[in-house]
């Protein structure tokens, strides 16, 4: 799916276009009291927990951030008072890493052409001069109509089966030393998906936190994936979250968006798979 509009937009432009729905994807403990007690003015706040994931049953069945459906998705678009037509801008405090880069992929996901994340997140809004606000913004409800998911997506057993293709890449976004089974601070087991290659988030940004330019980008991504279609991509990460971050940089990039693995570790770990463990890696 192509669009004309980059995925990103700068805090500048983002200032001189008042017409644009914002949503506030910040994370934290207490997500909603920080929203609360401001936010960039006129933004809408979005929960990961609530909006852009089902609570999982078991995590060995879709990892700890489930996708939700892509008609209950278009409820959550509904109650943010979010119509097909409307230019959307999310933003976090991680420059996407959080949890903006996930409802953008969502977005994208649905058929949302004019979709966009905020580059710098909310450090680089209030920089600028952005006028923030307190409490809860109102705004009028609307209907999104319900459809299918339109990107790409990959299961555990699409995964498995591409780990042992040379025709395949499987991508794992997370730090070094959670890929190579030193540390893991959210799932049960430190690792990785044997096959894949560590490519961490943190390389599509530069020293102050925005995302390389793009032609940076390409030329890394390029060399990643060498001679391997597109289709025969998966990125994931521990749950299905940050390695959105990753393709958005690849969209920006003006590469095609590769298949999302959204259980990632936290699902692969918890099931009866082979694992690359700091002992035997």
């Amino acid at each position: 799916m192509s669009t004309t509009l980059s995925p990103l937009i700068t805090a500048e432009e983002l200032i001189a276009n008042p017409k644009i729905i914002l949503i506030d994807a910040r994370a934290g403990a207490n997500t909603f009291e920080t929203y609360q007690k401001e936010h960039l003015k006129g933004a809408r706040f979005v929960d990961l927990n609530r909006d852009l994931a089902t609570v999982p049953e078991n995590p060995a069945n879709g990892g700890r951030h489930p996708l939700p459906s892509s008609q209950d998705f278009a409820k959550t678009l509904s109650s943010l008072g979010i119509s097909p037509s409307d230019h959307v801008v999310v933003y976090d405090d991680k420059n996407g890493s959080n949890f903006a880069a996930r409802f953008w992929w969502m977005m994208r996901a649905i058929g949302h052409e004019k979709i966009q994340v905020l580059n710098g997140g909310y450090p680089a809004a209030i920089q600028t001069g952005f006028p923030t606000n307190s409490g809860i913004e109102t705004f009028e409800k609307k209907t999104y109509p319900s459809q299918e998911w339109k990107l790409p997506s990959a299961d555990i057993e699409e995964v498995e089966k591409a780990r042992k293709n040379d025709q395949n890449i499987v991508i794992d976004v997370r730090d070094k030393n959670r890929f190579d089974g030193l540390v893991e601070p959210l799932d049960l087991i430190a690792g990785h998906i044997p096959g894949a290659v560590n490519v961490p988030l943190t390389e599509n940004l530069d020293e102050n936190g925005f995302f390389k330019p793009a032609d940076e980008l390409a030329e890394k991504y390029k060399a990643v994936l060498k001679d391997i279609k597109p289709e025969n991509t998966i990125v994931h990460c521990g749950s299905g979250v940050t390695a959105c971050h990753t393709l958005l940089a690849m969209d920006y990039a003006g590469l095609p968006i590769p298949k999302l693995y959204a259980g990632s570790w936290s699902e692969w770990s918890r099931n009866d798979l082979e694992m690359a463990l700091k002992e035997n890696k």
